[in-house]
């Protein structure tokens, strides 16, 4: 449905003098989807997402964020998102509790029934592990607890869209894996749309509905990570154990040979391992192939004027 979209990107550029960063960027989100853009440095990932922010403008191209001009948005839209950026301001002398009460506040007169603001604080605090150093001074946290602070602060407001850059940079393991349960609440019981953007491949498949590939200004790619794996790779490589020999054997249909396997060896299969390609080499693969120019052939970039401030 139309009213689901919280993102709607079409054709977006963005030219610094000569220099096309974005080259016709078109994808969309829609509410309670989690997708993850990917791509190398000086992709344009911190550009695209800028823009979607509000806080860069674009060169030309529709961009609808929340229903919005993202470049011409108010604070009643703004209070509507929310940022984690990779690093934030320092507010070592405030008091953890303090800090994000502080700061909730000012969400409070954007609240409505469908979307209560802010977060109550103690209830956020918990959601991102930080309940024993809630009477802690900012400056006394360890790297990791500054890092689920962060988090904090991008969704105090309760957003209906948030943008997350390296969310789990800096995280344990165990950090990390709080973090991804509070993805999927936000997304599951919130319906909230989220965009992120990672050099994590492992965490891109784990978080992400949709994967976007973006490299030489352009989406390269766009799906699942099991959508994109076979759209790179018709066969699987299926791996097999009998009699102490271990084998290797490239199908186009895995399925159709496994079940021909047993039905010609019966139980003395073991180790049975199905592998398609993974997201790495998918991933790998397509900027390889956009590189160097060997993809699939993309349009001509097109003459366009700037969108007026």
């Amino acid at each position: 449905m139309a009213e689901d979209v919280v993102l709607d990107v079409r054709d977006l550029r963005m030219r610094y003098g000569r220099n096309d960063v974005l080259r016709g960027v078109t994808f969309s989100a829609r509410r309670g989807e989690v997708l993850a853009l990917l791509g190398p440095n000086g992709a344009g990932k911190t550009t695209t997402i800028e823009i979607l922010e509000g806080f860069r403008m674009r060169s030309a191209g529709q961009v609808s964020v929340l229903d919005t001009d993202p470049a011409h948005a108010a604070e009643a839209w703004r209070a509507r998102t929310g940022v984690v950026l990779q690093s934030w301001r320092d507010h070592a002398r405030w008091r953890v509790r303090d800090l994000l009460a502080h700061l909730g506040a000012y969400y409070a007169p954007y609240s409505s029934p469908r979307w209560p603001r802010p977060w109550d604080v103690d209830e956020l605090i918990a959601a991102v592990g930080l309940t024993a150093q809630a009477r802690q001074k900012v400056r006394r946290l360890s790297g990791g607890q500054r890092r689920r602070l962060d988090v904090a602060i991008g969704i105090v407001g309760r957003p209906e869209l948030l943008f997350l850059d390296e969310p789990t940079a800096g995280f344990d393991p165990e950090a990390r894996r709080d973090f991804h349960d509070l993805v999927h609440r936000l997304s599951d019981q919130d319906e909230a749309t989220i965009l992120l953007t990672t050099h994590d491949l492992d965490e891109a498949e784990k978080l992400a509905d949709r994967i976007l590939i973006l490299a030489g200004g352009q989406i390269i790619a766009d799906g699942s990570a099991d959508e994109l794996s076979r759209r790179m790779s018709t066969q699987a490589e299926v791996r097999w154990s009998r009699d102490g020999q271990r084998f290797i054997h490239s199908a186009d249909e895995p399925t159709r040979f496994v079940r021909d396997l047993f039905r010609q060896y019966g139980e003395s299969v073991e180790d049975l391992e199905v592998r398609r390609a993974s997201l790495e080499d998918t991933y790998m693969t397509l900027v390889r192939q956009a590189e160097s120019g060997t993809g699939p052939e993309t349009e001509a970039v097109r003459t366009f004027s700037v969108v007026a401030g």
